[in-house]
């Protein structure tokens, strides 16, 4: 009977799901969480590359269920109202999530036992037991216990004399119960626990000559835990790993700077003590132990995750590092020069600039131009100022480095650092200190608002005026991500763009208000309403029998506003191809509501982050790149700007990508009408087309013939100047 209700329960959650004209965001993200997992499973990579992707998921994971899951439980905790995109409330929609969420990391676990780890032992590569051990290699492990581990190892002790200790999120912690020697009884029993080093190594290596042990560093412990529970029985070793809610948002006021990066601080601090959303266990587990951190934690077998025989799969990335190794992950290509920059080597940047606006594509070519024209800038001495945005910097940044030397050489530096940027606060609160004692001016972020929009200035006097030069963009200021990382910049000195930007940082450096920029959308002012507008623009064509058709390569595809005339265009006739690589709530190819609408993921071997919108204008398209995905926090709660290509030569460039984009057959999935993926196949007889192949060996002749919803004749103006270039 009960079984029945159940089911009955579940029918109705999945008709609700169904019927929905949009798709739940923490849904969408898990399947495109599938999507990364996907690689892990094709067997047409190396093993070492699966463990890669596997790793990535897990990574991705850990932050879901700190976020977004943690997120879900701000609502739960504290009484709160919520309904999902999928029409769910709160309550079900837990137990939804947590069901899928279920599913997926069994999917993860059969993917590592059956799947990777057999491939292992053909790589003379062994996740080893102590038992596998020889005698001079346990030997050694023991002394790497007693010297190394030994000494970091703390018993913390829960009892009723002993409050229960605060365990670290993301940490091996061992559950260790122990009873006084000779005695059987269940209440003499204590319970403590053993948190593992985080910064020791996952893996103790063990080489032999034909074949690398990988011993994990909680076997070790395991096997001689007796050592730090002398004269009494351990009972049994349980290890568990906990994820706790790392969602926060910080509370406006209007106290000094140095308060407001004081809140932040305690805000990463209250973090690390958040509630439990998420404990990893190992299969066999103690029940009873179990039960009592449930009951601590107030939480359920929906938050309880049963390993495949490892916790953690990040440790995966010191295998993927070892030397021996290295050879199995593909190589990196090298950069190949920008088609708009026309030479490989630049000795002076500025003048590069001034010849023609540079569209830089990334990783496809090198980020090494803007690292130099912030280097150049901060040693010129006709440099006057330079001011910039940051969200996330590399560790060991160029970009600091350069800031710092202009500071030094007397220019005037205005930095508005995004101190806010999810898990990389610490980090940017010191290099932004670096900058300010350096007397750099600094800005940490617009109250609420997080700063997301990446742009750069600099002002540099030339004989008897002063010229600007920019640059915008659609990624950060991260020359290791810049590697890994599809993103599009603009360098430029076109005075319209240089106006827009200094109009920009008057914003938000002083007490102005803009009139309207003539390249630039902004928000949290404008951008859901422009876009809107361009939308509608669109349906109205298609409506008089005019050329219409949007083309939109994003991340996230979540505003609900956006999403509704999107559906209208699509009504209204209109061809709408959307790219989005990760949460997707639209629903394509729905009867009368969306059947003009299709949408693909790519996911492959460089993470997909640009965003350019193409809107084809009666056929005189407008294409716009930038920072800002088509979602809430981006239109409401964040700094974000698009950039109008207004260069032919630029704009063309930008419409060949997306056509790329489209063509791809290799890395790209397709979204069904009921929310989920199916991956392109290379068909019989068609050549496979990967994108982050394709975009380096790019031929310059192809800019002029890439187009999108068929233009009715090709631009007149284009063609001349592509002409003039080849004379």
């Amino acid at each position: 009977m009960e079984e029945g209700k159940f089911m009955r329960a579940g029918d109705k959650v999945n008709e609700l799901i169904e019927q929905s004209d949009f798709i739940s965001r923490d849904l969408s993200w898990l399947k495109f969480n599938e999507r990364v997992l996907d690689q892990a499973l094709d067997p047409s990579r190396s093993v070492f590359d699966r463990l890669k992707f596997l790793a990535i998921t897990a990574s991705n994971l850990d932050e879901f269920f700190s976020i977004r899951v943690g997120s879900l439980y701000n609502y739960l905790d504290y009484g709160k109202e919520r309904v999902d995109y999928s029409g769910l409330r709160e309550v079900p929609f837990r137990k939804t999530l947590l069901r899928s969420l279920q599913q997926f990391v069994a999917e993860q676990n059969k993917c590592y036992k059956e799947e990777l780890l057999p491939l292992l032992n053909e790589q003379r590569c062994s996740l080893a037991q102590m038992s596998d051990l020889r005698e001079p290699e346990t030997e050694k492990v023991s002394e790497y216990f007693d010297r190394t581990i030994y000494p970091m190892l703390t018993p913390m002790l829960y009892d009723y004399t002993h409050v229960f200790p605060v365990l670290l999120a993301k940490v091996l912690i061992l559950g260790v119960i122990t009873q006084v020697s000779g005695t059987t009884s269940e209440e003499d029993r204590k319970l403590s626990f053993v948190q593992l080093p985080a910064n020791l190594p996952r893996f103790y290596i063990i080489e032999r000559e034909d074949e690398i042990l990988f011993l994990p560093l909680e076997n070790i412990v395991k096997a001689y835990i007796k050592k730090l529970y002398r004269n009494v029985d351990i009972v049994s070793t349980n290890l568990i790993r906990i994820t706790r809610n790392g969602d926060f948002s910080l509370e406006e006021n209007d106290d000094m700077e140095v308060d407001f990066i004081d809140e932040i601080k305690q805000k990463i601090k209250n973090r690390r003590l958040g509630r439990v959303v998420k404990v990893e266990v190992e299969h066999d587990i103690d029940e009873d132990l179990l039960s009592l951190l449930k009951k601590r934690w107030e939480i359920d077998d929906f938050n309880v995750f049963r390993a495949g025989g490892l916790l953690d799969y990040t440790c995966f990335w010191q295998l993927i590092g070892h030397s021996e190794f290295k050879d199995q992950i593909p190589p990196l290509h090298a950069p190949i020069p920008p088609l708009t920059m026309g030479r490989e080597r630049i000795t002076d940047i500025f003048e590069v600039m001034r010849e023609r606006d540079i569209l830089l594509h990334h990783p496809y070519n090198n980020f090494e131009p803007v690292l130099q024209l912030l280097e150049q800038a901060a040693e010129d001495p006709n440099v006057l100022s330079i001011k910039l945005t940051i969200y996330r910097l590399a560790k060991k940044s160029r970009v600091t480095e350069a800031l710092l030397t202009a500071a030094e050489n007397g220019k005037n530096v205005a930095v508005l650092f995004e101190v806010k940027a999810r898990f990389d606060e610490e980090n940017n609160i010191r290099e932004a200190q670096r900058l300010q004692k350096a007397g750099c001016f600094v800005i940490y972020g617009i109250g609420l608002l997080k700063t997301h929009t990446k742009l750069l200035l600099i002002v540099r006097k030339e004989a008897e005026k002063v010229v600007r030069y920019a640059h915008l963009s659609t990624g950060n200021y991260n020359e290791d991500t810049a590697r890994l990382y599809t993103d599009i910049g603009l360098l430029t000195t076109n005075e319209e763009y240089t106006h827009d930007i200094s109009e920009f940082f008057n914003v938000i450096t002083g007490h102005s208000l803009p009139s309207d920029y003539r390249n630039l959308i902004t928000a949290p002012r404008q951008m859901r309403d422009r876009i809107i507008a361009m939308i509608q623009q669109e349906a109205q064509n298609a409506r008089n029998g005019l050329p219409s058709g949007i083309c939109i390569k994003i991340n996230s595809l979540e505003d609900r506003a956006v999403i509704e005339e999107l559906y209208k265009a699509s009504q209204a006739g209109v061809k709408i191809d959307l790219i989005v690589r990760g949460i997707c709530c639209i629903r394509p190819g729905r009867t009368g509501l969306s059947e003009n609408i299709r949408v693909r993921s790519i996911v492959g071997d460089l993470l997909e982050h640009s965003r350019i919108y193409y809107f084809h204008n009666n056929d005189d398209p407008l294409v716009y790149g930038g920072s800002a995905d088509v979602m809430v926090r981006s239109f409401d709660r964040r700094i974000e700007s698009l950039f109008l290509l207004v260069s032919d030569r630029v704009r063309q460039e930008a419409i060949l990508m997306l056509e790329y984009n489209l063509r791809d057959n290799v890395n790209s999935y397709e979204l069904r009408e009921d929310g989920t993926y199916e991956r392109c196949h290379v068909g019989e007889g068609t050549e496979p087309f990967n994108i982050h192949q394709a975009f380096f060996e790019i031929k310059p002749e192809e800019v002029m013939e890439a187009k999108l919803f068929a233009r009715t004749s090709p631009d007149p103006v284009l063609a001349e100047n592509e002409n003039a270039e080849k004379i």
